[in-house]
């Protein structure tokens, strides 16, 4: 029943003002087109059935509407009995209290007509009265006189409606909602279809974010023995990492509303705006409290105040912050709200906003190792019709190094690769191809190379498969090409190892490898060129690490120069003196010079072996591991791998680490 009563009340009619226009504009009609029949009245005929009557003695009563030309006749009582002037008078729409003519008539020429009146009134015995009068349409006059404030005023309320946000708001309207939040709400009634299923991988972080849904739905649990719910939880992490994808898995699970926005939300051009519309989220989440608030790309308001280069630029902002921070833990604080927020700046954010009792949680979402991979392949790999042979395993191990987002990416490029060969399933090959397209760039297959500059980038891709091949800590190699793709004219791909710390050695033997490159040119043709540009962007920010982040350097010492608060990076002057910086820099130069020499020295010692390795990369443009193992046989420093290759199509594998020259 109730439900009846709701869906009837729905079903009326709403009530809108323009009913009202509408009323108005149909009286403004009904007495413009009845109005004009009820206040003139009579019947219409001839001046010479005019002057018939008159001369028969029926008139009693004329009167001459100078202004429109016309004239009104009205009969003698012993005249309006007669049969002939039976219809002479009609009935009017609206009754009228006044007498009506029984006639009305054109008169021509005024000055005629009144010559021809007054001869025929001389000769009656019993003379009508002659009267002269103007018309005049009174409602008109006045409709034409208001008329004018009538359209001014409608405009002002259609401007008003437009700037209030009311019906056909559009772009630059909601003047005077300006203050208001933006925070779009998900509760019980909205369908929000992401829930924690949808989230593989991030144990830890799943199961902290868990928790904060289960403070709500269940407060009692941990309120018993005297604990507090926690006010805020920031999610932290490189992107593409899910810490988004994490808020939508709060939003589907949590039975409470849930508020949802951007750190950018909060600015706009007019001055305490910000401030006004974090009272109003607040004030809206307190309402419908317990209740959580997602901030999403938090960093946007959340920098800290006073630390920027352009000084008085960010007062704005930082009035935000101010009122952001005096919500979350002032004195008219709401325990049953919860904040959630999401940045992969933590570093600029400010302290006060970081302490316990606003973010008492900073939960950090890191990239997914191996088995987080396969997890986050198999939600990815749901709506596509996949190879029944496919391998997930294999998938993960030859993406070390990508991101949720990256994944889905791959999943998705796979597809459109397969859909573009006219398979009916995605399978493998497709994978694989589609990781080498987002690494490595599209294939230019238009692009022109001369046979000199094949020549040089074969010799050049060689020499870092040859020294990559002799060095124990190098990353194993796993495919060589010299097809041109993205930017780069050819590119060696390696399966490095997912390691935690990084030892000086396994520095050293990187930096060799990436410069064997550049090494091989000086060995074969005895001059280098531009392509070892990425090499040495590389090798230089490796070296430069060592010596200044990590204290890898014995002339530095233990000394590092990083800040974690990044707040050096506005900062005019260097934490070091001259002499020390001429130090670092001899110190970097020396140790890239010393793997330089070290690879001209491992190539000239195989020399046979390079030139042979890059005459088969001129003849097939592509080779893989099985390559190298029949020019320099077995690696003596090789490592169980986690992909074992039966066939040359099946060891196309693409790591995730893009060695390209450009």
């Amino acid at each position: 029943m109730a439900n009846d009563k709701k869906n009837l009340k729905e079903k009326k009619p709403k009530f809108s003002p323009y009913w009202i226009y509408g009323i108005l504009i149909a009286l403004f009609l009904g007495f413009q087109l009845f109005g004009e029949s009820s206040g003139s009245g009579g019947s219409e005929i001839t001046t010479s059935e005019f002057f018939q009557y008159l001369e028969a003695g029926d008139i009693e009563e004329v009167v001459i509407i100078t202004n429109t030309g016309t004239a009104q006749a009205y009969l003698t009582p012993d005249a309006e009995a007669k049969e002939e002037h039976k219809n002479s008078k009609q009935q009017p729409f609206i009754p009228s209290v006044s007498k009506l003519p029984n006639y009305k008539f054109d008169i021509g020429s005024l000055e005629k007509f009144e010559n021809d009146i007054d001869e025929i009134i001389e000769g009656l015995d019993t003379k009508p009265i002659k009267k002269f009068d103007k018309e005049s349409d009174t409602f008109g006059n006045l409709l034409i006189g208001i008329l004018p404030f009538i359209l001014l005023i409608g405009v002002w309320i259609f401007i008003m409606r437009r700037m209030s946000g009311g019906a056909g708001g559009g772009a630059g309207g909601q003047i005077f909602n300006i203050g208001k939040s933006k925070a779009k709400l998900f509760d019980q009634n909205t369908e929000v279809k992401t829930s924690f299923k949808d989230v593989a991988g991030l144990e830890g972080a799943k199961e902290e974010v868990q928790e904060i849904v289960d403070f709500l739905k269940f407060p009692e649990k941990y309120t018993t023995l005297g604990g507090k719910i926690p006010k805020g939880a920031l999610l932290v992490g490189p992107p593409g990492t899910g810490k988004t994808l994490l808020a939508k898995a709060v939003a589907g699970e949590a039975k409470v509303p849930f508020f949802s926005l951007s750190g950018s939300d909060f600015v706009e051009m007019f001055v305490g705006v910000g401030a006004s519309r974090v009272r109003d989220l607040f004030k809206q989440a307190k309402e419908k409290s317990p209740s959580i608030i997602f901030i999403d790309e938090i960093d946007a308001i959340g920098r800290a105040r006073g630390k920027n280069a352009m000084s008085g630029s960010n007062d704005e902002r930082e009035n935000t912050l101010n009122q952001l921070l005096t919500e979350m833990d002032g004195f008219g604080t709401n325990t049953n709200v919860i904040v959630l927020a999401a940045t992969n700046r933590a570093d600029i954010l400010d302290k006060a906003l970081m302490r316990a009792g606003r973010f008492d949680r900073q939960i950090y979402v890191d990239l997914p190792d191996v088995r987080e991979r396969k997890e986050i392949f198999e939600v990815h790999l749901r709506p596509l019709k996949k190879a029944k042979d496919l391998d997930t395993d294999f998938l993960s191990k030859q993406t070390p190094g990508f991101s949720g987002a990256d994944i889905a990416n791959v999943c998705n490029e796979a597809a459109l690769i397969a859909a573009r060969n006219g398979k009916k399933e995605v399978d493998k090959q497709d994978f694989l191809d589609a990781v080498d397209r987002i690494i490595g760039g599209l294939e230019k297959k238009n692009k022109i190379v001369t046979p000199s500059e094949k020549k040089a980038v074969a010799y050049h891709e060689a020499g870092h498969a040859t020294v990559s091949w002799m060095l124990e800590h190098a990353a194993p190699l796993v495919k060589v090409t010299i097809v041109p793709r993205g930017r780069s004219l050819g590119a060696a791909w390696y399966l490095p190892e997912e390691r935690l710390i990084v030892r000086p050695e396994q520095m050293l033997d990187e930096m060799c490898a990436a410069l064997g490159g550049r090494a091989a040119e000086q060995v074969i043709f005895n001059k280098i060129s531009t392509g070892a540009l990425s090499d040495l962007e590389k090798v230089t920010k490796q070296a430069r690490a060592m010596v200044t982040i990590y204290g890898l350097s014995d002339k530095i010492g233990n000394l590092t120069y990083y800040d974690s608060s990044g707040q050096s990076e506005y900062g005019f002057t260097k934490p070091y003196s001259e002499q020390t910086a001429e130090l670092i820099d001899k110190e970097i130069s020396d140790i890239i010079e010393k793997q330089y020499d070290r690879a001209v020295k491992l190539l000239e010692e195989n020399k046979d072996k390079l030139t042979e390795l890059a005459e088969e990369l001129l003849d097939k443009e592509v080779i893989f591991k099985d390559n190298l193992e029949k020019v320099f046989g077995k690696r003596a420093f090789e490592k169980e791998l986690p992909i074992a290759a039966e066939d040359e199509k099946e060891t196309e594998d693409i790591p995730a680490e893009d060695n390209s020259d450009k």
